[in-house]
């Protein structure tokens, strides 16, 4: 069955570092888009980046946008996000996501996103 596997997570103070990887399994890792969402408490589950099958396009909402940066090594089966010069409002549960289809274009739209991972913590504190 599908697989993905967050690691990387842990606490960092403000304008530090962390990068989170995902390792997918079960999967055609090289034919589909992957994506890293994140949910602080009482918060809905929110779109952070994307990248498309190649690696060769991304997408990042506009609050990490110069900050965090998402890649893939699709030898690998992984996925990363590098998160650098970090904030507090940055303090979520991290999760990788993996698109249904395959050769879709990068997407923020979760309906896009069918498998999932069980999340790894990231807070950043002041």
């Amino acid at each position: 069955q599908v697989q993905l596997v967050e690691s990387g997570g842990g606490l960092v103070q403000a304008g530090g570092s962390l990068r989170l990887s995902c390792a997918a399994s079960g999967l055609t890792f090289s034919k589909i888009a992957m994506g890293w969402f994140r949910q602080a408490p009482g918060k809905e589950r929110e779109f952070v980046a994307a990248v498309n099958w190649s690696g060769g396009r991304s997408y990042y909402t506009d609050s990490v946008k110069g900050r965090f940066t998402i890649s893939r090594e699709n030898a690998e089966n992984t996925v990363y996000l590098q998160m650098d010069s970090l904030k507090p409002e940055d303090t979520a549960v991290y999760y990788c996501a993996a698109d249904g289809n395959y050769y879709r274009d990068v997407s923020r739209d979760r309906r896009n996103y069918v498998y999932w991972g069980q999340g790894t913590q990231v807070t950043v504190s002041s």
